[in-house]
């Protein structure tokens, strides 16, 4: 049979769903090896990042299932949410890649005073840094700021510069990714869609709909 067949749509829209899969269970699997490897403390961070990769496995598991048998009203459920998911994602996508360095200091700022003394702490040692832009030799002279820069005498760097060069890459990565599933997402829901009315030449024609 021809690609554009029933078939060849059956066939895509599975292949999809296994993608998203295999996506899913991605992040569950980073986000748990992350926090077992004490690589990131935030159990906010850790619950998001599982929680994302539980919703794609769902929503892909529901997509697989209504491919497979055909099922109307899981596919029409499954365009739903995967169009509201591409809307969603899609704008986020877009907002990480039109953020300047001037709002990502803002945010990084506001974020910087509303943690608490030992994140903060945690995040001096890791970043090898001290202080919080034009607060660095506050910081400095300190006795709170741990940072292995302190101890070899050395002026420390500023941890605002090492959160933007950070920040600024991951905003780069994150919207570029997120703009490439969004679009796939799209053809998610072309494909949900075409299947959904074409007929199952295996099947009784009269039984169709």
């Amino acid at each position: 049979m021809v690609c554009g067949g029933f078939a060849c749509s059956k066939n895509a829209l599975c292949a999809l769903n296994v993608v998203y899969m295999l996506v899913g269970l991605l992040l569950i699997g980073v986000a748990a090896w992350g926090k077992g490897l004490g690589l990131v403390s935030s159990i906010h961070i850790i619950g998001g990042v599982i929680a994302v990769g539980v919703f794609l496995l769902l929503i892909a598991v529901a997509g697989l299932v209504g491919a497979v048998n055909h099922h109307q009203v899981l596919l029409f459920f499954y365009m739903i949410i995967l169009g509201l998911v591409f809307i969603f994602q899609f704008g986020i996508s877009c907002s990480c890649l039109a953020i300047n360095r001037s709002k990502q200091t803002d945010v990084i700022n506001a974020s910087w005073w509303v943690m608490s003394n030992n994140t903060r702490h945690e995040l001096e040692r890791s970043f090898d840094c001290c202080g919080l832009f034009n607060l660095t030799a506050l910081y400095q002279q300190e006795d709170t700021c741990n940072a292995m820069c302190k101890s070899r005498g050395s002026p420390c760097q500023m941890c605002g510069e090492k959160f933007l060069k950070h920040s600024d890459e991951a905003l780069k990565i994150l919207g570029g990714v997120g703009l490439f599933f969004s679009f796939t997402e799209i053809l998610g829901v072309w494909l949900a869609m075409r299947f959904r009315n074409q007929k199952d030449p295996r099947a009784n024609p009269s039984a169709f709909l």
